[in-house]
């Protein structure tokens, strides 16, 4: 049997040396943009929004935190704070993001803006998914989300869930109010942020506040004997003169009215 023959130190220090001519370092940022590619980090920009400039982060499974904060550097702390992951700045959010969130805050309702919830319970996924389906220029109570997902005692769980909802604005939290009709609390900003935006949609916050003030919780139509929540589009619609109001759900059935198919009023009650 013919022994191996074994390379020389010589030959093997040659080798590591021609090896070594090879080596290039890695693309700028590349790291970073493989962390976040993977959900292990998270990318992020500004946005100019009705209510000023707004942060974005995003990783590879999906948007995963929108804040008001003051600055960049604000932001990334409390990223890292409230997500465990690193944040890293960059000039603009990718087009196609972009773009799909325009058209959302616009009120296309259709186009699909992919989101992280990692890290939170079936619930409150549920309760922001709901909240998703509300159009824009709008509102429903915390009780016809709490219906709608089949959980209809949970209304104080519902509110507490959109308190703490990571993704405001795209999952449109300002669009739900209390129970009694008043706008209520919202976690991007506050009250005055809730007001703006719903403003922006093309509603009127006083009126609305007025009604809730009033007792009115549904609108109805002596013509077609359908009643609303006050926002519906199909409540809008309504003349003076063949507007109905009602303080109950079972005022109106008792008036023989039946319920809007699109804004399910019943389920507010």
């Amino acid at each position: 049997m013919t022994p191996t023959t074994q390379p020389s130190p010589a030959v093997d220090a040659r080798i590591e040396a021609s090896l070594g001519d090879l080596r290039i370092d890695a693309p700028r940022g590349l790291a970073d943009r493989t962390l976040v590619a993977v959900g292990l980090a998270e990318a992020y920009a500004p946005i100019e929004t009705a209510i000023g400039r707004i942060w974005v982060a995003f990783n590879g499974l999906g948007v995963s935190s929108v804040e008001a904060a003051d600055s960049g550097a604000a932001f990334e702390a409390r990223v890292l704070a409230t997500r465990g992951r690193p944040a890293h700045r960059i000039e603009a959010l990718p087009p196609r993001l972009a773009t799909a969130i325009q058209r959302r805050l616009a009120g296309d309702r259709r186009v699909r803006v992919p989101l992280d919830l990692r890290g939170h319970s079936a619930f409150e996924t549920d309760v922001w998914l709901k909240a998703l389906e509300i159009p824009r220029g709008e509102v429903r109570p915390y009780g016809w989300i709490a219906a709608e997902i089949g959980r209809p005692k949970a209304v104080r769980a519902v509110g507490t869930a959109l308190g703490h909802n990571p993704v405001p604005l795209i999952v449109p939290c300002h669009r739900v109010v209390r129970s009694d009709g008043m706008l209520g609390q919202y976690s991007l900003g506050g009250p005055a942020n809730k007001r703006a935006l719903l403003a922006s949609e093309g509603l009127d916050p006083d009126r609305m506040e007025g009604l809730a003030r009033a007792g009115v919780r549904y609108v109805g139509s002596d013509t077609t004997r359908i009643y609303c929540l006050p926002t519906c589009h199909n409540a809008k619609r309504i003349s003076d003169r063949h507007r109905v109001l009602f303080r109950s759900a079972a005022a109106g059935v008792r008036a023989g009215y039946r319920a809007c198919h699109a804004c399910r009023p019943a389920m507010a009650a």
